[in-house]
């Protein structure tokens, strides 16, 4: 009997299909990983470029104006907008429970006297989503149609996106602030700095999505807005 002759490629098994399968479906993964890592980063740039392009609308006045605690520079700069008569009430939304009105006074360049009248300390939020819920019932109770908003400019686009999610009917005008560094501005950006953006960006798109941290406010919203006399 005459067997098969091994170099004829008839006698070659083909490879297996699953293998053929397999590695085409690693292929496919690989691309779409590549290209979600592109997405991410192209969006990252935008996110950044945005921000970077994002200026304070000089002499935009508005009925009310809140600033969203995380900086003292933030409430310096709202403070002054009260000063400067661009809103009729102020809101410094996400105080410590302990924080009085006298403690912020002795951080910003204006009495007591002046702001004491127009201030209010809000105590419920405990994330950027409870600032807004806090902001939009402070500005329903005051019948406000339009805010400054205040915070840092990399906070901005998400402090938006949820403040027009909780008042969707008042017009928001941004006013970013721009933490003051030491020494050459137009350098690169420090490791620490490129970091913060990365992490804000992710909270971005959460947020843009509709993804909820809980909670958002304490159990007693707004406890002691008003701010009484220590």
């Amino acid at each position: 009997m005459t067997s098969a002759c091994p170099s004829d490629p008839s006698a070659v098994p083909p490879p297996p299909a699953g293998g053929r399968t397999r590695a085409r479906l690693l292929w496919v993964l690989a691309g779409l990983l590549v290209a979600l890592l592109l997405a991410f980063l192209a969006g990252f740039a935008a996110f950044v470029a945005g921000m970077e392009g994002r200026e304070a609308q000089a002499g935009r006045r508005a009925d009310g104006i809140v600033v969203l605690t995380g900086g003292s520079e933030r409430i310096v700069d709202a403070t002054n907008l009260l000063l400067e008569g661009r809103g009729r009430q102020l809101l410094i939304t996400g105080v410590h429970p302990d924080t009085t009105l006298s403690e912020i006074v002795r951080t910003v360049p204006a009495t007591r006297e002046a702001l004491e009248c127009c201030v209010e300390l809000g105590r419920s939020a405990l994330n950027t989503q409870g600032n807004a819920i806090e902001t939009a019932e402070w500005a329903r109770s005051h019948h406000f149609r339009s805010l400054l908003v205040v915070t840092s400019a990399w906070h901005m686009p998400r402090a938006l996106v949820e403040l027009r999610r909780t008042l969707p009917d008042v017009e928001l005008v941004p006013y970013p602030v721009v933490p003051r560094r030491s020494g050459d501005a137009g350098g690169p950006a420090p490791l620490a700095s490129v970091r913060l953006l990365a992490v804000e960006y992710v909270k971005f798109l959460a947020a843009y999505v509709g993804v909820r941290a809980w909670p958002a406010v304490t159990s007693q919203l707004r406890e002691g807005v008003r701010t009484p006399p220590p």
